[in-house]
């Protein structure tokens, strides 16, 4: 039996997912792209997205992922809503690459990987309670909310100080927790804390409840690991900075991660180790982070899809 080939096979379908797509359906690769377990991605979970170029009035995450889907639609992309549960991919120029989703088998010239990462949470349930409602895990997609008022950045490493030194801009007051009696950022990350009037930093405390009517966060319940002690802190905002995981399980062992399982790409393009294999927005970019910037990258991975296809003839 014939399998039958595709050009491209997009995973994911967060802003590069779906930009990815809107290119290659428009180069004529006949786009074939998974959604996973959460289209749309981490957009899906921000209510407001007021700084994507091009939406005056703002637009709602879940909107925005809507709007480029019906765009890569229009151009003809195919969206599953399924889940690529296993990869095996080709190591020679021109081979097929072969994708799983669940007992279904894809052949694939080229694959854009755009899986994202995950923000890591403390793992309280107050934090789904409160999600959209004062909880976040990104300070410059929601800081601008809390203008004036005052927050509480849970974490210690250089995630946690440009959010709290960001957030400072912004706020009236920055509170940090710190777990431990000592910060894990770097040295020039924590000279711009202790620099920063409007930042207090409290070491040896964890968050360990949200309160709030409405599911909105009035306060932070903290406790002093040292003492045992707990206290609570009025606030409108609460940022968790430890961290994203890049959602790459699956591609381990047979593409090039870094240490914290990014993919890692080839400087100014989208090509990992691989050939065909592509790799754009959050899932390989740990320092951005931003739709836009993921968007960028969902293009230049269709363009080096398209390429490599076409030298390929």
């Amino acid at each position: 039996m014939e399998q039958n080939i595709l050009d491209c096979v997009i995973v994911g379908s967060g802003p590069s997912g779906f930009t990815a797509a809107i290119y290659a359906a428009r180069a004529d690769l006949k786009p074939e792209l998974y959604t996973g377990l959460e289209p749309g991605g981490q957009l899906t979970t921000t209510t407001e997205v007021d700084n994507f170029p091009g939406y005056p009035a703002g637009i709602t995450g879940p909107e925005m992922m809507m709007d480029l889907q019906k765009q890569a639609e229009r151009f003809d992309t195919k969206v599953h809503y399924e889940m690529i549960t296993k990869v095996e991919f080709s190591k020679e120029a021109g081979g097929v690459h072969k994708l799983y989703a669940g007992n279904k088998e894809i052949f694939a010239r080229t694959v854009i990987i755009s899986t994202g990462a995950t923000a890591k949470y403390l793992g309280l349930d107050d934090e789904k309670k409160y999600a959209g409602g004062g909880v976040s895990a990104c300070a410059t997609c929601d800081g601008f909310f809390y203008k004036g008022k005052d927050v509480v950045v849970v974490g210690a490493g250089d995630t946690a100080a440009e959010e709290a030194t960001y957030l400072a801009k912004l706020c009236k007051k920055v509170t940090m927790l710190v777990r431990k009696d000592v910060f894990r950022a770097s040295k020039a990350m924590i000279h711009r804390v202790q620099n920063t009037p409007n930042i207090e930093v409290k070491f040896h405390h964890e968050l360990i409840a949200i309160e709030g009517e409405n599911n909105l966060v009035e306060r932070a319940v903290v406790i002093n690991n040292e003492t045992q002690e707990t206290s609570t802190i009025d606030v409108d905002g609460i940022f968790i900075a430890i961290g994203h995981k890049p959602n790459t399980d699956i591609f381990a062992g047979q593409i090039d991660l870094d240490e914290n399982g990014y993919i890692v790409t080839e400087k100014g393009s989208a090509r990992t180790n691989l050939p065909g294999v592509f790799a754009a927005g959050d899932v390989q970019d740990h320092i951005y982070r931003q739709a836009i910037t993921a968007a960028g990258s969902g293009c230049m991975a269709a363009m080096d899809a398209e390429k490599y296809l076409a030298e390929l003839h």
